[in-house]
């Protein structure tokens, strides 16, 4: 067990875990792993906190439900075990802006927050629009062997892949 004390875990090893993960999710609830739905959920919970009824009458409230399920949960085990392993590993240290970033484009961490957000707003407008996300399409999509999820998870990479060159090779 001494591999769960390591600040990072072989990629494969890392791998062959979502995937008995991701088949045991199939077993269990007969649903695909997937994120990105649940903080859509969470924000229609933090409005209907506010407005009421009136937030759970919105179509696509009422088409995704407005309740803690097991998915919310997963997105919560997601953040708790992170902190975990970093405690565990001895990784763990509080720190507003990264050393890449703070390479590139200072050490001010408003503008690391700032663009932070709008990179998240950016994210799930299209883990919304693509309905689905990495996880949804790029683990469980892509494990069915749907073409949907194929597409989606290359245009994750391409994505990703240029928006690391723009930020960190064109502005620096």
């Amino acid at each position: 067990m001494d591999f769960l004390m390591d600040a990072r875990w072989s990629p494969y090893a890392a791998g062959i875990g979502i995937g008995i993960l991701s088949w045991f999710t199939f077993l269990i609830s007969q649903k695909p792993i997937a994120c990105s739905t649940s903080f859509a959920k969470g924000s229609g919970l933090i409005e209907k906190l506010f407005r009421g009824d009136k937030a759970a009458q919105k179509p696509y409230y009422q088409k995704i439900g407005l309740k803690i399920d097991w998915q919310f949960m997963l997105v919560i085990g997601i953040v708790l075990g992170a902190f975990l392993s970093a405690i565990l590993s001895g990784d763990f240290g509080l720190k507003w802006v990264p050393d890449l970033w703070s390479g590139a484009y200072g050490a001010n961490p408003v503008l690391r927050v700032g663009a932070a957000v709008i990179g998240g707003i950016f994210l799930g407008f299209g883990a919304r629009w693509a309905d689905g996300c990495t996880s949804g399409h790029g683990i469980s999509g892509t494990m069915q062997l749907t073409l949907s999820s194929w597409i989606s998870a290359v245009c994750f990479f391409i994505g990703g892949i240029l928006t690391a060159h723009l930020l960190f090779r064109v502005f620096v």
